[in-house]
């Protein structure tokens, strides 16, 4: 008796392992085919991109201020850990219901396929990466339960690990080939695409970025410098997989209501256009006070109003029926941008370049939208594909169906870099209180520092190319109490307004209040 209880476990085992192996199978199938096909078909990225459009803000919001730009890797993570809970239950429901776990098997492989279907630009084939990964995940899970599927005495004498130990490494080491292979034709397309961007030689702007004021960084320890370097500007958006478009299929149309002249441009058309160059801080709004979703770029692009001026379009305030501009990404996200501000002669660009390369995948590459003042998720669509006139009443953007505002303009804030919160300081010695501060479009025109909840004192802020900047600043203290201390920091924009004291979080249109860090004095 003890002998079939043994045999009995390790046939359980054995199934459980079978459905694992199964999946594995059917994922590594389905990222070989959709390596032909295109990566965001693959089951994952299509089944991660649906569990993020529907995520609530709040979730949302979570997810960003806890693990930052490992979001995307997070929750892929946990859907993989989910479905090996699956496969692993599946697996063991073979033992008595062989076909019924087949069955689920595929069931789970149409729904990876309809998911894949359903979403921004699918076609028609973005379905046969999941139903090949279903058919081969089927088709393993029948094959290695085929000497266990039944209770009975028979099963357990019929059932020999040898065989199948061989049978699942088999399916181990087939699948990892293949999902390799998948790997090596993914990455070769992308390579070949990553390879095409480094060879362009962006044009000469016509109009250069003015010179930067020689004190525009104060060049401290600690403090963020002046301009952010693609390798650490911040990114915050929906794409798990990051989108690698060749611009020689690529093109980008503007049209909609009051577009007289329809346009098309491909990608040589914009590089042929007269291109303009500006320092432009953006900012993310799911900035929490004192977070780091914000930085400085030199950013290259086409003037967005003279595109859309060409195509005949007028921004309300002249008689124009469109008041919305929704701009359209490859990944399916929509941005609206009002109108009257994309054309109330800010900076506002189709950009094709940062800090003088190419933008990069992450940022946008081909090109992207940038306008100076709003937050990005009503005015940084990347991977652009599309501009359409419309009106807020019409349409409600990506982020304004999830409770966001419709309009955002970048809200007045501060932050201190250093020193660190809980930074130890010595008594006696000087020590600068340094950070940034921004207002985007209005510009920060003084900086203020207290400690302990004492009186304000006047920061020394660095010089600045505009008001579509941030600022650094500085203010020298010297502790001469020891013991804890806590250090606020507020801005005052160029129209007089001093940032709020009111602590709000970011939904539905960026956070307020003002940021502080405690440090000790020894």
């Amino acid at each position: 008796m003890k002998g079939i209880g043994t045999r009995r476990w390790i046939r359980a085992g054995s199934a459980a392992l079978s459905g694992l192996l199964s999946a594995g199978a059917a994922l590594a199938v389905a990222e070989l085919g959709a390596a032909f096909v295109r990566p965001e078909a693959g089951p994952l990225p299509a089944v991660g991109g649906a569990v993020v459009d529907r995520t609530p803000p709040a979730v949302k919001d979570w997810a960003v201020r806890e693990f930052g730009t490992d979001d995307k890797p997070m929750l892929l993570a946990g859907i993989l850990v989910i479905l090996t809970l699956i496969a692993l239950g599946l697996g063991m429901s073979a033992l008595r219901l062989r076909r019924t776990a087949t069955a689920g098997v595929g069931a789970f492989g149409l729904l990876g396929a309809f998911v894949a279907h359903q979403r921004p630009g699918a076609g028609l084939e973005d379905v046969l990466p999941s139903l090949l990964g279903a058919a081969a995940g089927a088709g393993v899970l029948w094959w290695l339960t085929g000497s266990m599927a039944a209770t009975h005495a028979e099963a357990d004498r019929a059932f020999d690990r040898r065989t199948f130990l061989i049978g699942a490494g088999a399916v181990a080491v087939g699948s990892v080939l293949t999902g390799t292979a998948g790997r090596v034709v993914g990455n070769g397309k992308r390579a070949s695409i990553a390879a095409f961007r480094n060879r362009i030689r962006l044009p000469v702007p016509a109009e250069p970025a003015p010179p930067l004021p020689a004190g525009v960084d104060l060049h401290l320890p600690g403090l963020s410098s002046f301009a952010t370097s693609n390798a650490d500007f911040y990114r915050v958006d929906t794409a798990l997989v990051v989108p690698h478009i060749d611009v020689r299929n690529w093109s980008l149309r503007i049209h909609g209501k009051g577009v007289r002249t329809p346009l098309t441009f491909s990608y040589d058309d914009l590089l042929r256009r007269p291109l303009i160059e500006r320092d432009l801080t953006l900012t993310c709004v799911s900035n929490e006070v004192g977070g780091p979703y914000v930085g400085t770029a030199r950013w290259l692009g086409v003037r967005l109003a003279d595109l859309l001026r060409e195509a005949g379009v007028r921004p309300p305030s002249r008689g124009g029926p469109a008041d919305q501009l929704v701009s359209r990404s490859t990944d399916g996200m929509t941005i609206g941008t009002p109108v009257e501000v994309a054309m109330d002669g800010r900076d506002a660009l189709l950009a094709v370049g940062m800090n003088g390369e190419p933008l990069p995948f992450e940022h946008g590459y081909p090109a992207r939208m940038v306008v100076p003042g709003l937050y990005g998720y009503v005015s940084a669509c990347k991977w652009l594909t599309d501009l359409e006139l419309t009106t807020f009443a019409d349409y409600d953007a990506y982020w304004v169906k999830r409770t966001w505002s419709r309009e955002a303009p970048i809200k007045t804030q501060s932050r201190i870099d250093t020193p660190k919160p809980f930074a130890r300081l010595r008594i006696g010695t000087p020590v600068p209180i340094a950070g940034v501060a921004w207002a985007q479009h209005r510009g920060v025109s003084g900086v203020e520092v207290a400690v302990d909840g004492g009186p304000w004192q006047p920061a020394r802020p660095a010089d600045v190319p505009s008001s579509d900047t941030w600022r650094q600043w500085v203010w020298e203290w010297t502790p001469t109490t020891p013991g804890t201390h806590r250090i606020e920091v507020r801005a005052t924009d160029s129209t007089g307004a001093v940032q709020t004291d009111k602590r709000v979080g970011t939904v539905p249109d960026g956070a307020t209040g003002r940021h502080s860090v405690v440090v000790t004095v020894t």
